[in-house]
C-alpha cells in the first residue's frame, strides 16, 4: 500500500492544528500571543499579590512580580495593536518578567532550605515552604512575550 502525500492544503475550513500553522506562518499568531501575554501577566500579578501578602510581604523583592506584571500587561496590549511596540516594549517587558521568574525560583529554593532540616527535609519543606515551581510560571508568561516578539506579524 502506497502513501501519498500532497503539498496540497486540504479544502475546506481549517481547524485545530492546521489553523495554528496557518496562523503562524501568515503573522497572525503574533496579536494573539501579545493578547495572551497581557493576560497571563494579569492573572499571575494577581495571584502572586495574594500570596506574597499572605507572606506579609516579608522581603522587598516580593513587589517586584506585583509590579512587572500591570507592565507585561501594557506591553502585551500595546503589542496587539502595535508592531512597533512587539518588537520594542513587549521583548523588554517580555525579558525582565523571565528573569524575574528565574530570580524568584532563586529566592524560594532559598526559602525551602531555609526551613528546618534543609534540603534533608526536602519533600515537607516544599509542601511547607514557598512554591518551588510558581515563579517559573511567572517565566512562561514572559516567555510568551518574547515568542510573540520575534514571531512574524501579519501586513
Amino acid at each position: 500500500m502506497k502513501l501519498h502525500h500532497t503539498a496540497e492544503p486540504v479544502a475546506g475550513p481549517l481547524t485545530g492544528i492546521d489553523r495554528l500553522i496557518r496562523n503562524v506562518q501568515t503573522g497572525r499568531f503574533e496579536r494573539s500571543l501579545s493578547a495572551l501575554t497581557a493576560a497571563g501577566a494579569l492573572v499571575t500579578a494577581a495571584e502572586i499579590f495574594l500570596e506574597h501578602d499572605k507572606a506579609s510581604f516579608g522581603n522587598k523583592w516580593m513587589w517586584v512580580p506585583v509590579a512587572l506584571g500591570p507592565v507585561g500587561a501594557a506591553a502585551g496590549v500595546a503589542g496587539v495593536f502595535s508592531r512597533r511596540m512587539a518588537k520594542t516594549a513587549l521583548p523588554v517587558a517580555s525579558a525582565a518578567i523571565v528573569a524575574n521568574g528565574l530570580q524568584g525560583t532563586w529566592l524560594h529554593l532559598r526559602g525551602v532550605r531555609q526551613k528546618p532540616g534543609g534540603l534533608s527535609n526536602l519533600r515537607y519543606n516544599l509542601e511547607m515552604g514557598p512554591p518551588l515551581f510558581a515563579p517559573l510560571l511567572v517565566t512562561l508568561v514572559g516567555g510568551m512575550g518574547l515568542l510573540a516578539s520575534v514571531l512574524r506579524r501579519e501586513p
